[in-house]
Parts: C-alpha cells; structure tokens; sequence
C-alpha cells in the first residue's frame, strides 16, 4: 500500500499510517492529513463509486462531505484516499435535518445515477429510468430476489409484490439525489457541530427511501427529523411508505447474514400482497 499511495499522491504522507476504524470490508488507516481506505485489486471498482458519490454530494454543495484526494490500484491492492476529518458521534442534528433537505431538493434528473455503484459489499444496478415503481422493481427489490434465489432462499409472493408495486408506490414523485445507504454509522459531525455523510450509495430517487432507512436501524433524533420536515415543502417521510423502502435493505441484509432478515422481509411482504 505504502508505494501505491506515494505514488497516487507524488510523496509519501507525513509521520506513520495508524490503524483507525472504518467499516468491516477495507483496511483504514490515518495516514497524515488524509483517510486511506485498501484492500484487494478486485476491490477498486467499490472505491470508484464511492468517490463518485462523495463528489456528487460535494458538488451539491448542501452537506460536508470528506474531500476525494486520489483512487487506484496497482500491485493487487487498491486504495481510496480522502481527507482526514476528526469525526464526533454526535453534533447539531438540527443542521443535519436541514442539510439533507437540501439535499433532497427536487431534481430533473431520472431515477437512477449515471453509473452502478454498490450498497455495502452487493453491487447496486442504477439504469436511470423515469417511473419510479418501474425503477425500485427492477432496479431495486428483482435483483435482491434474484441474487437471494441463487442462494436457495425464495420468496413466493415476490413476483406479486413486484407487479403490485405500482400501485403500492407514488405515481411519480420527485426525483432527488440520495446519500443512499444513510444510517447512524454513515454520519457525523465535526467538533463544530457542522454534519458529514460519508460511505454514500448515491442514486436519485424518491425521498422518503432515504428518510425510511434513517428510522431502520435508528441513531438519528426528533430534531433531526422535526428539522428536515420544517424544510421541505411537501410530506416527504411518508410513514406508510417506510416499510416497503425498507425491504430494499432488509433483503440485502438477508443476502449479507441471512438469520432473522429472511423472516423479516417475509412478513413484509405478506403483508403488502
């Protein structure tokens, strides 16, 4: 790693690469002033999503992300390399509800992202497509379906759910660019309490998703959320909806562990077809 990430930057960083905590698929270290993530060759194409969604964020220009420095691979290791920054657990979760509002504003842009990317380790497909329950079919809940059917594990309502998704789904919500793979874990706050998202799975895509994975795995507070819904002109948390968005990542959960997730995405589904 050390030549790879010479050679990306033109000089080795200053002092000595420390291990710090990053997740449970890549090595990171704090290398200097800069976050280094690696892992093997084969890993690269996950670094390059990232690094286009903390820069499709970025350019935004409505919440702090780390700044992308450098991406490679050389030698069966690939690296991503971005600024360090000195995260907190907890911040202004005012600012954050506000932020991602602004983020989710409104969008021309179709549902989808112009590249694939990935939500954890499972390849996330984004052909960009204009109706919204066509997309979350296809794009979304079919291919979970597919890859878990592979795996031995069926679900024999899935083909119905997904066929009644149009009428499950708004007609035709508004587009908006997501974090994508927003819970507690992907988020912080700066010792000034400024947020930063990072680890993102970015798609555009109906807003609620995002706010649905939020309430998943909880570590967000009222605040954040009594923020976002004083900043968006229309009801976006759309609670009714929050369970079918959420099969997307309990299914990928199945897929990941398996155990309780199985059973989980069951019940949700028999109880929407």
């Amino acid at each position: 790693m050390r030549s790879l990430v010479a050679s990306l930057l033109g000089q080795e960083p200053t002092g000595k690469p420390e291990p710090v905590s990053g997740g449970c698929i890549h090595q990171s270290v704090r290398w200097g002033s800069h976050f280094i993530k690696s892992n093997t060759a084969d890993h690269l194409p996950g670094f390059e999503a990232e690094a286009t969604g903390l820069q499709a964020i970025a350019a935004t220009g409505c919440i702090r992300v780390p700044e992308v420095i450098a991406v490679g691979a050389s030698d069966g290791t690939a690296v991503l390399i971005l600024e360090y920054l000195d995260l907190q657990p907890t911040g202004d979760e005012v600012l954050l509800g506000e932020s991602l509002a602004m983020l989710h504003r409104p969008t021309d842009e179709p549902f989808g992202f112009p590249s694939d990317n990935f939500i954890g380790s499972t390849p996330q497909p984004n052909r960009q497509m204009n109706d919204w329950a066509e997309f979350f079919a296809d794009q979304r809940l079919g291919p979970l379906f597919c890859a878990l059917q592979e795996r031995g594990v069926s679900f024999p309502d899935a083909d119905r759910l997904l066929d009644k998704l149009d009428t499950l789904l708004p007609k035709s919500p508004s587009s908006s660019l997501l974090h994508g793979d927003l819970w507690g874990g992907n988020r912080g706050f700066l010792p000034g309490d400024t947020p930063v998202l990072f680890d993102p799975a970015c798609y555009h895509g109906h807003a609620a998703c995002e706010l649905a994975m939020t309430r998943l795995f909880s570590g967000f507070g009222e605040a954040f959320y009594d923020a976002y819904e004083s900043n968006v002109p229309r009801n976006f948390l759309a609670p009714e909806l929050h369970e079918i968005y959420n099969l997307y990542h309990i299914l990928n959960h199945a897929l990941l562990f398996g155990g309780g997730y199985v059973e989980q995405a069951r019940a949700i589904i028999d109880r929407h077809v």
